[in-house]
């Protein structure tokens, strides 16, 4: 039976780990907040009293942490490596996974980046996107652990290329929300029926999924029990910024974005479902 340590348990971190559980994943699991594992150890995981205790019981090591500083920190926790392989799935910049790719490999370790798109739901069913970087042989190695999760996981290039792809799509989960939630402010203002609108919407070329996926949420102004939070959509908005500014791309169409975003600041918006950034297209 595979060892898999995880290490970060949060939303997302535990869903993947009752994920692996269920697929008989030997599993030990570490969060900085010891109670935030005690579901999953109910579940049949065993607990790690540090990070430096992974690399000596496990084949691999993911990290589901909140980003790329965070994520060094506990690598340097965890010490040497001992050959094990560390997976980070949270959300990185590119620049920061190379350096942590390189941080492995003084630590006696292999890497691969394997962030993913989805949530919650898509990680306790199997149905995750992960777009792996790092070596072909890795990947290999890696990909009967990387199917548990996902029912095809996909090596996109060299390590940076996973945390791109990563970025891109959290870029248009952004700009997508934004754009709608203005859209549907404005018809709303000028008195157009939701569903008029939204039915033309729904049979044109400019429609996605997730429009009619955060509709309610809006209308109701209810962005409880969220997947994925606005303070994190402001983190990787962020780092797209910075890693689209480092390619010398055309950015300042986006500023203006996570300057809105910046104002969920210190606010109850923050730590509730993303599309909560609905709330800030009126002005004050």
């Amino acid at each position: 039976m595979r060892s898999v340590a995880l290490l970060g348990t949060g939303l997302l971190g535990e869903a993947i780990g009752r994920r692996l559980l269920q697929q008989g994943v030997s599993l030990f699991v570490w969060n900085r907040s010891q109670e935030r594992s005690n579901a999953l150890i109910d579940a049949g995981a065993q607990a790690l009293s540090s990070p430096c205790e992974a690399p000596h019981s496990c084949n691999s090591v993911i990290t589901v942490l909140r980003d790329g500083p965070v994520t060094a920190a506990v690598l340097k926790d965890i010490g040497p490596l001992d050959g094990s392989t560390l997976i980070t799935m949270g959300t990185v910049g590119i620049t920061e996974s190379q350096s942590l790719a390189r941080q492995a490999a003084q630590q006696g370790g292999h890497y691969l980046e394997a962030p993913v798109l989805g949530s919650k739901p898509q990680a306790l069913n199997g149905s995750l996107l992960v777009m792996a970087g790092g070596e072909a042989q890795v990947f290999e190695e890696q990909q009967p652990l990387l199917s548990h999760l996902s029912q095809e996981p996909l090596l996109v290039g060299p390590v940076g290329s996973g945390a791109a792809t990563k970025l891109a799509l959290n870029q248009l989960i952004a700009s997508l929300t934004h754009s709608f939630s203005l859209s549907l402010q404005l018809i709303q203002r000028a008195g157009v029926p939701v569903e008029t609108f939204m039915n033309i919407l729904r049979t044109s070329a400019l429609y996605a999924p997730t429009f009619d996926k955060k509709l309610q949420r809006m209308l109701d102004h209810n962005y409880a029990d969220p997947n994925f939070s606005t303070a994190l959509l402001r983190k990787d908005l962020r780092l797209f910024l910075e890693e689209a500014t480092t390619a010398g791309l055309q950015e300042h169409g986006l500023t203006g974005l996570l300057s809105l975003l910046e104002q969920a600041k210190g606010t109850d918006l923050d730590d509730q479902d993303y599309c909560a950034l609905h709330e800030l297209t009126v002005l004050p």
